[in-house]
């Protein structure tokens, strides 16, 4: 990493000028005292200082005949002085450890992978992250969080690229259904793990204490502060007063940051492998249209569709001109733009059962009595739900049925296709900090408050960041 810049002359110049000052005197009378040996001998000994805690690297190609020295801190603890913006980057043995573990040949290998997604995640968190306000470099938090996997699921079922919990993704309003999943939408989720993050800085006014809370909950970091004892303290003063694993979470954190702003010193190079690493395009789609029939037009393999749109459960894209769905596309050839347009306005892939939270068709609820040697996920996938959308309707907390036990199963037959448009028209609008709603209803012509409120289900005027409302204009 090329981090500062300077010629040779200029740092002989700033030396020259450097010995003369602690003599005080002037450059003329430093040459009337000391011989050409005596300031040779100064400047060789002010390099050697210098070079302690600096490399020199000489760059002479496309710079004409003057050598430019690039300056990279030699020590951990100077890197990530260097390295640091807004979040705190502290170097201590805790941090040490993991730089030791992620320097390892093996951890090479996976940090170059992890280079070649953040080739494509991390634009999305950096552009999300700049509109909400969090500080660009917790985007390497979620390597910590997931290895930039949206499919990482953990033992205790946090899913997604942020590993949200399904009770937290429900706070921020991250849709969770029978046809997607937004924890695992990388521009979803990162507005949510945005709008999280910035609750909690404004909290505990420390970016490490939000990060520990991103990790083990405010509630967790806000007993550890009372234990403690501390008012006001920063993350390492309560670090010995949480969870372990949280212990551990935050120094991985900074030694992943460091890792990868200095990647080149460690010999890390990014994987470019993968498919994601594709020229994209977003398009906004209002039917049930199938992967398989984009896939189809575009002339690519529907997994490449897949893995651009790792939320939707089953290779359907279910959207509706009240609620367009995104879709993330390769970039599209002009020769198939007419393809494309056909498969995007032609109804497919509806299958007869739909989930409760989806508003376009009628509810149906009657109760399944769970037999001898049934799970959860067997019954859900006979009745085309999903596992979290059963617990959520029996209130049930772990995976755990017992025979006999009665569960309350809600099925909802699909609209029928129809050509004939509703009054007026329907935008996606994301919240951003600051937004009222009666700001937004004032930039959006036809709009209203409390039109807004009622087509989003809002019982107050609350809105946060990384929400999105449903606005009808004219």
């Amino acid at each position: 990493m090329k981090l500062k810049q300077i010629s040779a002359v200029a740092v002989s110049s700033v030396l020259c000028a450097q010995l003369a000052f602690s003599k005080n005197t002037s450059l003329d009378s430093l040459s009337d005292t000391l011989s050409q040996t005596d300031i040779a001998s100064q400047i060789s000994a002010q390099l050697d200082l210098i070079a302690d805690s600096v490399h020199f690297v000489h760059l002479e190609e496309g710079l004409g005949t003057s050598p430019i020295l690039d300056f990279v801190p030699a020590t951990v603890e100077g890197r990530l002085a260097y390295l640091q913006r807004t979040v705190p980057l502290t170097y201590n043995a805790q941090v040490q450890s993991y730089i030791d573990v992620y320097s390892t040949e093996r951890y090479r290998r996976y940090l170059s992978r992890m280079m070649g997604l953040g080739q494509y995640y991390f634009p999305i968190y950096e552009q999300v992250f700049a509109e909400i306000g969090v500080p660009d470099e917790i985007k390497y938090l979620s390597i910590v969080e997931s290895a930039l996997n949206p499919h990482a699921i953990s033992r205790v079922g946090a899913t997604g690229l942020w590993q949200f919990m399904y009770a937290t993704a429900r706070v921020y309003n991250l849709a969770m259904d029978s046809y997607v999943d937004e924890r695992k939408d990388p521009v979803a989720a990162s507005y949510a793990a945005a709008a999280y993050l910035l609750d909690a800085y404004n909290e505990f006014d420390d970016w490490l204490l939000a990060i520990a809370s991103y990790n083990c909950g405010k509630g967790n970091v806000l007993r550890a502060i009372q234990r403690s004892g501390l008012t006001n303290p920063d993350y390492w003063a309560i670090s010995p007063y949480l969870p372990r694993e949280t212990r551990n979470y935050v120094p991985a954190f900074i030694a992943m940051t460091y890792m990868l702003g200095y990647h080149e010193e460690h010999g890390i190079m990014p994987d470019n492998s993968d498919d994601l690493l594709l020229t994209t395009e977003t398009v906004w789609v209002q039917k049930f249209v199938s992967f398989d029939n984009v896939a189809n037009a575009l002339g690519v393999d529907e997994g490449i569709i897949k893995s651009l749109n790792p939320a939707y459960k089953r290779g359907i894209v279910n959207g509706s001109p009240e609620f367009p769905k995104r879709l993330i596309l390769p970039e599209v050839p002009p020769q198939a733009y007419s393809a494309l347009y056909a498969a995007l306005n032609t109804q497919s892939g509806i299958p007869t059962v739909m989930n409760a939270s989806d508003n376009t068709g009628g509810d149906k609820t009657f109760i399944h009595r769970v037999r001898k040697g049934e799970t959860l996920g067997g019954i859900a996938k006979h009745y085309g739900v999903t596992v979290q959308d059963l617990r959520a309707w029996n209130n049930i907390k772990k995976n755990i049925i017992v025979p006999g036990q009665r569960l309350s199963v809600r099925r909802q037959t699909a609209p029928a296709a129809s050509g004939k448009e509703a009054s007026g028209s329907y935008i996606s609008y994301k919240v951003k900090r600051g937004d009222t709603l009666s700001g937004i209803a004032q930039r959006h012509r036809g709009a209203s408050v409390s039109a807004i409120k009622t087509a989003n289900g809002l019982t107050n005027n609350n809105i946060k960041p990384g929400m999105t409302l449903k606005i009808k204009v004219d």
